[in-house]
């Protein structure tokens, strides 16, 4: 399968299953307008995020292995400071030589350094672990801003927002059944979960280079313009790229709303947890809280985003963060009854779907050659506030108790009015839909926490 047919198929695609672009965008519509490329990408990020065992399940791995809880924790910050570094850098990565390459060359790294780490970790050197932790990482998360990309470019613009829904949904269900994979190996051997978490990666990397176009045509080139008619003045590479980027004081009120948002929504996995713990309350509540939260969001995002496509984006990040900190708010009362807790992970989740497609979404609107880049430093942005998010949590939630949700939903708020501010083109164009008027390169003016 060439580059060339694939983009060809895509853009056959487009015109066939949208014949009018001003219909309202549905959950069928959507799935018939998807290329195969995309479905064998939206197939590849699941499978490699079934066996994504390393970042849950090191510290576990590493103090089976009888290393101590300060080398473990060790370990653990290596491999987190990878994968914010590579995010950026597969940002950059994905500029310079392409999505598809990005993506092949990433995964064939990091399936080797992670099937490696089982020997590293018999070894009474701690400096070479970390060194290979740390590169697995930054390989291993490095793959994702080529695939939004490849994402964005593929499927037509009407879509954009619902395909990034389907992304979501592809990560969220790999996440919610991978802990469910990895009880069964590790009754029959760790070290497989390793194992395992390496071959599939290599898996991808191959799947990638064999299904995947190699060059795909931007949005502006399938309607027959020019990059620069598009984009107008030569595009800004390098350090040029960034410097504007940090000019751009709306897209800098969309990144300190995602990290705000995803710290908030880290406390979900690390705070809630200890609640629960502190208020008598069995195991198996939290249990049911990621049931629960993983069945809403898997069988329901895709339909309420077809509702928040009618909406303008800001009105559907601000009304999603709202209804997020009401969720958080219900778990302060959970010292009152166990059901706050299941109402309150009912809410949160609620409003990651009706704000997380859009905030996902947004990064991929740029023009082409900016794109990679806004795309790798949100998720480095994201990856920041995973990592601060149990700092948090451990020096606030330790001395609020059940205040402590009340200040998370005052932060989502601030993270929503952050988001509002930053999606907010003030033209009255804008739309979840990804139909407004597309940016014209101008860094004045302009997707999670995403669960």
């Amino acid at each position: 399968m060439t580059g060339s047919t694939d983009a060809n198929d895509a853009n056959a695609a487009d015109d066939a299953n949208n014949p009018d672009d001003g219909a309202p965008v549905n959950v069928r519509d959507t799935l018939r307008a998807t290329p195969m490329p995309v479905r064998y990408l939206l197939g590849g990020v699941l499978v490699n995020q079934l066996c994504a065992f390393v970042q849950t399940f090191l510290v576990l791995y590493l103090i089976h292995r009888h290393m101590s809880v300060d080398a473990a924790g060790l370990a653990l910050v290596a491999y987190s400071a990878g994968t914010i570094l590579g995010t950026m850098l597969g940002g950059e990565a994905t500029s310079r030589f392409g999505p598809r390459m990005t993506i092949v060359v990433t995964m064939a790294g990091a399936g080797p350094l992670v099937a490696v780490i089982p020997a590293l970790s018999r070894s009474s050197l701690l400096a070479p672990l970390l060194v290979v932790v740390a590169l697995a990482g930054l390989l291993a998360q490095a793959y994702r801003p080529a695939a939004s990309v490849l994402l964005s470019d593929l499927m037509p613009e009407k879509h954009q927002v619902m395909a990034f829904s389907m992304m979501r949904i592809a990560l969220n269900t790999g996440a919610a059944l991978a802990p469910l994979i990895a009880a069964g190996l590790i009754l029959v051997d760790w070290d497989a979960l390793f194992w395992l978490d390496g071959a599939t990666t290599l898996v991808y990397a191959a799947l990638a280079l064999a299904l995947l176009p190699r060059q795909v045509p931007a949005a502006h080139e399938k309607a027959g313009g020019t990059q620069e008619a598009a984009d107008g003045p030569a595009p800004l590479t390098g350090r040029a790229a960034y410097a504007a980027m940090l000019r751009d004081r709306k897209y800098m009120f969309y990144l300190a709303a995602v990290l705000l948002g995803t710290i908030t929504y880290v406390q979900s996995l690390i705070a809630l947890p200890l609640q629960i713990d502190a208020d008598d309350y069995p195991t198996g509540l939290y249990s049911a809280v990621l049931t629960v939260s993983s069945l809403v969001l898997i069988t329901c995002e895709l339909k309420v985003t077809t509702y928040i496509l009618r909406m303008p984006t800001h009105t559907a990040v601000v009304l999603g963060h709202l209804v997020n900190s009401l969720g958080f708010a219900v778990y302060g009362l959970a010292a009152h009854s166990p059901a706050f807790i299941l109402i309150g992970a009912v809410f949160e989740v609620s409003g990651l779907m009706i704000a997380g497609p859009s905030m996902f979404a947004h990064p991929a609107a740029f023009p082409a050659a900016l794109k990679a880049r806004y795309i790798g430093t949100m998720q480095a942005t994201a990856g920041l506030a995973s990592a601060l998010g149990p700092l948090f949590a451990v020096f606030v939630w330790t001395r609020l108790d059940h205040g402590f949700w009340v200040l998370c939903a005052v932060v989502n708020g601030v993270a929503g009015l952050l988001a509002m501010a930053g999606l907010n083109r003030g033209d009255g164009k804008g739309s979840a839909a990804g139909q407004d008027e597309p940016r014209q390169g101008k860094t004045e003016e302009v997707v999670g926490g995403t669960a």
